[in-house]
This record gives structure tokens, C-alpha cells and sequence, in this order.
């Protein structure tokens, strides 16, 4: 049985979760879109099931992977919609800031 999907976490808990290299580098083996184990997670690393499990519940929180019961074990895959929503919200402060930049030039021109 899945999870409900999480409430809409917003730009500040994306970035804030992917500020951590650990998390980063999880997202990143997740984002081929397969599902993952924990333990397939931890392997080839130096990081303990237990930290994994850590990290991975803080990338859920921001609403950036999913976990599923599969038997024993959690899966976890990744969600895009965050990350597309913390891009659309990087290219809309980047274009306000171009507006106030451009408004300065005119300024200093005249």
C-alpha cells in the first residue's frame, strides 16, 4: 500500500533538502526512474542503512522521492514535479531580477 502524496512542500524545503551532497547524490541514483531498496541505496557507499533512511525521509518530506511497501521493505522512487516547480520558481526570480536590471540601465543612461 502507498502513501498519500505529500502536502505541496514549496521552493524552500526542495532547496534546503537538495543542500546536503548525500541527498543530492540519492536523487541523483533515483532520478533514472527505477524504484530503489534502501539496501540497494547504501550499497557501494559508506553510508549505514540507518543514514540512508535518514536521508531519504528528508528527500520525502520535500516531496522529491516516494516510498512504497514492497513485503519487508521500502522502495523509493523519484518525484520530478519539485523540481520543476523549484526551476519554474528560479526562472521567475531570474526574470524579475533582469526587469530591476534593466530599469537600473535606464536609469543610469538617461
Amino acid at each position: 500500500m502507498s502513501k498519500p502524496e505529500p502536502a505541496d512542500p514549496g521552493p524552500v524545503e526542495v532547496f534546503a533538502a537538495l543542500g546536503d551532497p548525500t541527498r543530492l547524490s540519492l536523487l541523483t541514483k533515483l532520478s533514472d526512474g527505477q524504484t530503489r531498496s534502501i539496501a540497494m541505496l547504501s550499497a557501494d557507499t559508506k553510508l549505514t542503512r540507518q543514514a540512508v533512511t535518514k536521508h531519504l525521509h528528508v528527500l520525502e518530506r520535500a516531496g522529491l522521492v516516494k516510498s512504497i511497501r514492497v513485503g519487508r521493505e521500502s522502495q523509493f522512487g523519484y518525484r520530478p514535479g519539485p523540481i520543476i516547480e523549484a526551476r519554474s520558481y528560479l526562472d521567475r526570480v531570474s526574470a524579475q531580477w533582469d526587469e530591476a536590471l534593466a530599469r537600473l540601465k535606464a536609469l543610469v543612461e538617461r
